[in-house]
């Protein structure tokens, strides 16, 4: 199976690493050369002639960037975020090695650490944050993890910041986990990549969020690495009103019905030629176009950074249209939609920025971009994993494995 080809390369990359921690995680590489050392900027940095400081970039400004040092991590993974909406104030939720770090960007130009949840058993290079009815819902591959549960309200009224917070729940029926996904219109978080339902993905009832209850499982596909489940409202009137499950499992897109959580229902599964690990995926807002990375066909067929984009307007026979190329070999991780944009974080070129309003595969145009990792391009595991672009503001937040966080903006706004 290719999870075996995915261990291989992630302990490689791990054997690379110069030292290890206590825990026998690798250190993030200290910067070499005067280029690479990076503080804060705490500034609007426009974009000019296709720099913002030391970034490449095109259409988008740089608002202000956190370094490692400053927010105290090893290094870092994956992002989310959340708006409170009492108060309309935003946050960045930065997953780190060793804790999840909570982030008041509301002024863009002066972030504030509020605080961190440490991590809840060992250090981890993964964790995943989601976030449902104002709580936070944090896994990671450290063993022993289980789910933490975290009020976020809780980040209004802290003093004395940054505080070192305790969470306020965790769900032990899973060790540790790759990834989680919630579908906030139904209330039920899903958890990939455990030890449970063969790696597939794990049911979890969060409606009541500081009390969460198992519900199942879908084992029918194997390993899950990542997922998006969503209430359709696509093309395809037979699934209208389903929670339907969009998982990515290394060598093909699964397509799940879990509606029913004591019966969840195979769909149908598409792939596409040259697979060397289907990563990570999303929907487009009409549900009938699904964009999906693929992580190892750089490193295994040479390509430039590839897009898979599927054609789902008919759910029981998805049609793989064919791939969207980036300008470079760099590696892509995890894409989002909002809009009519695709966000495509794709470690060393950092953010690019593509318009998918158009109705063919070739109508794709890539729009913008923003570079977190100056130094090359190469086809390597380091630079950008993730993005945030959902605040109603127009902050889009950046998360770099060993550059902290960076806060953009489209030029002009």
């Amino acid at each position: 199976m290719k999870i075996t080809s995915y261990i291989l390369i992630l302990a490689l990359l791990i054997l690379s690493c110069k030292d290890d921690d206590a825990t026998g995680l690798p250190e993030p590489e200290a910067p070499t050369t005067p280029e690479q050392v990076v503080t804060d900027i705490l500034v609007r940095t426009p974009c000019d002639g296709g720099m913002a400081n030391i970034y490449p970039c095109s259409n988008y400004d740089l608002m202000s960037h956190l370094s490692q040092e400053t927010i105290g991590e090893p290094g870092f993974n994956d992002i989310w975020g959340w708006t409170d909406a009492s108060t309309s104030r935003e946050y960045a939720l930065l997953g780190g090695q060793a804790s999840t770090v909570f982030i008041d960007i509301t002024n863009a130009e002066s972030p504030t650490i509020i605080g961190k949840l440490p991590t809840a058993s060992i250090n981890s290079r993964w964790r995943d944050i989601k976030v449902y009815n104002n709580h936070a819902f944090i896994v990671s591959e450290a063993a022993n993890h289980g789910m933490q549960v975290f009020d976020l309200t809780r980040l209004r009224n802290a003093q004395n910041t940054p505080v070192t917070f305790d969470a306020d729940a965790l769900y032990t029926d899973i060790g540790n986990a790759h990834n989680i996904v919630i579908n906030e219109d139904s209330g039920f978080a899903y958890v990939v990549g455990t030890e449970t339902f063969l790696g597939g993905p794990h049911f979890i009832d969060i409606s009541t969020p500081f009390a969460p209850i198992a519900a199942g499982g879908y084992e029918g596909s194997g390993y899950t690495h990542d997922a998006q489940v969503v209430t359709y409202n696509g093309p395809d009137m037979d699934y209208v009103g389903r929670e339907i499950l969009l998982a990515s499992n290394e060598d093909v897109v699964v397509i799940a019905d879990v509606t029913d959580k004591e019966n969840p229902q195979l769909i149908s599964t598409v792939s596409q030629d040259n697979v060397g690990y289907i990563h990570q995926g999303w929907f487009d807002e009409s549900h009938t176009i699904y964009y999906a990375n693929d992580e190892f066909d750089e490193t295994e067929f040479g390509f430039n950074t590839r897009t898979l984009v599927f054609d789902l307007t008919d759910l029981d026979n998805p049609v793989y249209t064919g791939p969207y190329f980036g300008p470079t070999q760099a590696i892509d991780h995890n894409l989002y939609v909002k809009d009519s944009d695709l966000y495509l974080t794709n470690y060393t070129t950092g953010l690019r920025i593509a318009d998918i309003s158009g109705s063919s595969l070739e109508s794709i145009t890539d729009i913008g971009s923003f570079d977190t990792h100056p130094e090359n391009d190469a086809t390597e595991f380091s630079g950008a994993w993730s993005v945030y672009p959902y605040f109603d503001s127009g902050n889009i937040i950046i998360s770099d494995i060993t550059r902290g966080l960076f806060i953009i903006r489209k030029s002009g706004t």
